[in-house]
């Protein structure tokens, strides 16, 4: 028989082991725990290729940047966005090929630029939305069934991508021309560069439409390729060398009177972040919606002044013939495409439904600003001349 003190060594032999290995296994856990983490940040930051549709010069690759540094900087560099500017991988018309393969991981556009792929992608903008501006279009994508058609057109069509429209666009000019347009029949014949809907609207006018990305357009008029020009606002017009090429340019148009940008993501790598990434960048894309908005009143209402009083461009307002031969017209293209697209005519008939009700509402609430600057600053401002006549 072993002695009483060499059986409390051996208990006290196994209670260290015991201890020893719930030491280890509680290390274990530790490490297992902690072993994630230290993992993801060794491996760094996520990192995503971005190209805009804009060159680098214009105030819209400006906000493709913008963008993008609010999600680096609310992710806390976790997630860090470059944004090359058109052309640096694909043309513009070619970001959505390249984001659903892969080849780019996101771009900052406008829904128009796919018009070849789905010609309803259009309707987010490049028509006269029955009277709804930017920010009524995009209330309709968030809360009227715009953001599940816009799905279901990228499923129609297999591209692998996530779509954020955001950046609501003012009123877009008629364009730029070699003398004043005064009446619907100027567009007969005239070469005229647009995109999208407009193509048809244009079309339908008279004119003989080129369909160019915003780099190309002022070379164009430059050799005479085309006569005339729309793309978007005072700023970009005015960087990308309109006054350079024409001194008229005529203000007022329903041809993109409701456009917003589009912020894409390849759909693999987007499904494959955080959750609260996923957040982050939802968030971002409203927070930039607003920035971009008030950015845009700013630096477009300076170069609006800068282009009469330096670049000595003349402006005018469209005629009330013209805006109302686009609406004649648009009604006849919206019924063509509206039998030969179900989800064409799906859109059309939820934005109608929509407007009906948002457009009424704008118009008896909110007060018409033309009185107050009129009174507190003595004169008319440019929508309100003649039509046909200079500001």
């Amino acid at each position: 028989m072993k002695p009483r003190n060499a059986d409390r060594q051996e208990e006290s032999q196994v209670a260290t082991r015991r201890a020893v290995l719930k030491g280890g296994a509680v290390a274990a856990a530790g490490a297992a725990t902690l072993g994630f983490p230290m993992i993801a940040k060794a491996q760094g930051p996520i990192s995503m290729r971005w190209q805009s549709t804009w060159p680098q010069k214009d105030i819209f690759h400006e906000y493709a940047l913008d963008y993008a540094k609010k999600v680096n900087d609310m992710t806390g560099g976790e997630l860090k966005i470059e944004v090359l500017p058109a052309g640096a991988v694909v043309p513009a018309f070619g970001l959505l090929d390249a984001v659903s393969k892969g080849t780019l991981d996101g771009g900052h556009g406008v829904l128009v630029y796919h018009y070849g792929k789905q010609q309803a992608l259009a309707l987010w903008g490049s028509s006269p939305a029955f009277g709804m501006d930017a920010n009524m279009l995009l209330a309709w994508h968030k809360y009227g069934g715009g953001k599940e058609l816009l799905q279901k057109i990228y499923a129609s069509i297999g591209a692998n991508v996530v779509s954020f429209p955001y950046g609501p666009m003012p009123t877009q000019p008629l364009g730029w021309y070699k003398k004043p347009v005064t009446k619907p029949d100027d567009f007969k014949g005239l070469k005229f560069r647009t995109v999208g809907i407009s193509i048809d609207l244009f079309t339908g006018m008279g004119a003989a439409v080129n369909a160019l990305p915003g780099s190309e357009i002022v070379p164009a008029m430059d050799r005479g390729l085309i006569e005339a020009a729309e793309f978007n606002n005072a700023s970009s017009d005015r960087t990308l060398g309109f006054p350079d090429v024409s001194k008229t340019c005529m203000l007022q148009s329903y041809h993109q009177s409701a456009e917003q940008f589009e912020i894409l993501f390849n759909k693999t790598k987007f499904d494959a972040l955080p959750d609260k990434m996923k957040a982050i960048i939802a968030n971002a894309v409203e927070a930039a919606s607003a920035d971009m908005s008030w950015k845009a009143i700013d630096r477009y209402s300076k170069d609006y002044g800068e282009l009469q009083t330096k670049d000595k461009v003349k402006f005018y307002r469209t005629p009330d013939s013209v805006l109302k031969r686009q609406l004649e017209v648009f009604d006849t293209v919206e019924a063509k495409k509206s039998a030969e697209n179900p989800l064409f005519k799906e859109i059309v008939e939820s934005q109608r439904k929509f407007a009906e009700r948002a457009v009424k509402w704008d118009l008896d609430t909110n007060v018409p600003r033309r009185m107050a600057y009129n009174h507190y600053f003595g004169k008319a401002p440019a929508a309100a001349a003649p039509a046909g006549k200079k500001t």
